[in-house]
């Protein structure tokens, strides 16, 4: 079943929490169908260098009272910008560092519905070796019984994760992450009806 946020919107956070209730058990990401893609401002705010990363996987946890944690593992060596020399400054350690760091983690401890009828969540950030709280929301745009899909955006500073590099101040600090993630219910686990 699709659901379109802006009816998610009209019913309110009760059935948002409702489909949370209704999907209790263990769920883990499907790459196929999920994407994550970041955009930078760059020669001061003329461009957006925009890119994503090519390999992800994560997991999800949703209890019987509809308490949410997961995560999503991001391959640092797989980000793509469609130009080879930027995309391997940017695994150079003036940004992800993805020798010594390779992996690139949202993890979320804590998600509530909204009056709206989205989900606020709350949780970190880790890249580059340094993990930074965040703070977001998202639109349940899809809740069947075996599939699960959350779209949300969230702006990051990347000077506090080391990644200050911007001769001339021409880089933007703030970072803008879009994240596509369905998951899939585990083999094995029964959807409550």
């Amino acid at each position: 079943m699709t659901t379109d946020p802006a009816a998610s919107a009209a019913t309110g956070a009760g059935s948002t929490t409702g489909a949370l209730t209704t999907h209790a058990g263990q769920w883990r990401l499907d790459p196929q169908a999920s994407k994550v893609e970041f955009s930078v401002p760059h020669f001061w705010h003329a461009i957006k260098v925009r890119g994503s990363f090519g390999q992800l996987s994560g997991h999800g946890t949703v209890t019987p009272d509809g308490s949410v944690t997961g995560q999503i593992v991001m391959d640092a060596t797989s980000l793509d910008t469609r130009n080879k020399q930027r995309d391997k400054h940017l695994r150079s350690a003036d940004f992800f560092n993805s020798d010594e760091h390779p992996q690139v983690v949202l993890a979320v401890t804590r998600a509530t519905a909204t009056t709206d009828g989205r989900l606020a969540m709350v949780g970190t950030l880790q890249a580059a070796g340094v993990e930074e709280p965040v703070s977001f929301t998202a639109d349940l745009v899809e809740a069947g019984n075996d599939a699960v899909t959350l779209r949300a955006e969230l702006t990051v500073d990347r000077s506090r994760y080391g990644m200050t590099w911007s001769p001339m101040k021409m880089t933007a600090m703030q970072a803008t992450g879009s994240v596509t993630a369905r998951f899939i219910r585990d083999a094995g686990e029964v959807a409550s009806s």
